[in-house]
């Protein structure tokens, strides 16, 4: 099971650290990363297994935003299921 995870806002030292370090604690692991800044917003696409996810994904979506409330930026997670049914439409 896969999710995608986005980061947008302003950057600013730690943004990967943190995101990063909340999907360790949960055991989640990052297939695939890529992020940009333009000017001064930072952008982030995480492609992440959750298979071996040790809290439901609800929580963890939840536990994400949180830090990106800590950090002023908006996270935004979708089951891989619903993004790509999203763009098969």
């Amino acid at each position: 099971m896969n999710a995608v995870i986005t980061v947008v806002g302003k950057d600013r030292t730690g943004i990967i650290a943190a995101i990063s370090q909340k999907l360790s604690d949960h055991n989640v692991n990052i297939r695939d990363i890529s992020q940009n800044v333009m000017d001064e917003m930072f952008a982030m696409v995480m492609f992440v297994d959750i298979t071996a996810c040790t809290v439901p994904f609800d929580k963890l979506c939840a536990e994400l935003d949180g830090v990106g409330a800590e950090l002023g930026m908006k996270v935004h997670c979708m089951h891989e299921d619903i993004f790509n049914a999203m763009h098969r439409i």
